[in-house]
């Protein structure tokens, strides 16, 4: 072997232990440093972090299923507002076609049989009438409007209106012996309380020394009851 072959072969062989001090320095810079190493204070400063994140995402979701909920909520409502507008919209015109429908009962009350019997106008007149009210309370039960007439059943402050006790009738205290005015609901709700006159019970009336003048004056009460309310 000649000196420049030896040379190029002691090059070589600096040239691995190079390479080897290279890499072994590579390797020990790339270990991670021990948690000894870290500052406390870097710790404790990452872990409050990430609680406080943790909260905010814990209140984050608290706020969204409340503002679900409400919206739910609030749909509903609409709903069952729309529902009502559609069933009840008609509630102030049809307390007003009330008035209507009374007078013309009033009017055929206020008609003698005898009058329809010997005229045939009178007759034909009542007869007009009455197909008026019967189609108009055909209309109104169409559109949910159902008459109250509660005679012989027992007085509910939901639907009647008591306008006069009366004594001496032999019914059950409380059970309805006149109806002076119908009333009249829509749906579910009332649209007009029945104005009605209640029995009074005989061991009350008894108690309190009434009489046929109590009669009387349950009576006069009715008659001067105005039933264009």
């Amino acid at each position: 072997m000649n000196e420049k072959e030896r040379q190029d072969a002691a090059g070589e062989e600096d040239k691995s232990e190079t390479d080897t001090s290279v890499e072994s320095g590579a390797e020990e810079h790339v270990l991670a440093p021990c948690e000894s190493d870290i500052p406390a204070e870097k710790t404790e400063d990452t872990e409050a972090e990430e609680e406080a994140v943790v909260e905010d995402i814990a209140e984050l979701k608290d706020q969204l299923l409340r503002a679900m909920a409400e919206t739910e909520n609030v749909r509903r409502r609409a709903k069952k507002e729309i529902a009502d507008a559609g069933r009840y919209g008609i509630a102030n015109f049809a307390r007003d076609m009330l008035s209507v429908s009374d007078n013309m009962a009033r009017a055929l009350e206020s008609i003698p049989e005898e009058a329809s019997e010997e005229s045939d106008i009178v007759k034909a007149l009542v007869e007009g009438v009455e197909m008026t009210a019967r189609e108009m309370a055909s209309a109104m039960e169409r559109h949910g409007i159902t008459q109250v007439n509660p005679l012989g059943e027992k007085f509910d402050y939901n639907l009647h209106q008591a306008m006069f006790e009366a004594p001496g009738t032999g019914q059950p205290g409380g059970t309805i012996v006149k109806v002076v005015q119908s009333g009249y609901v829509i749906g579910d709700r009332l649209l007009r309380p029945a104005m009605v006159g209640v029995a009074k019970d005989d061991g009350e009336a008894a108690e309190n020394g009434s009489s046929n003048g109590d009669v009387n004056e349950a009576q006069n009460l009715e008659s001067k009851v105005d039933t264009n309310a």
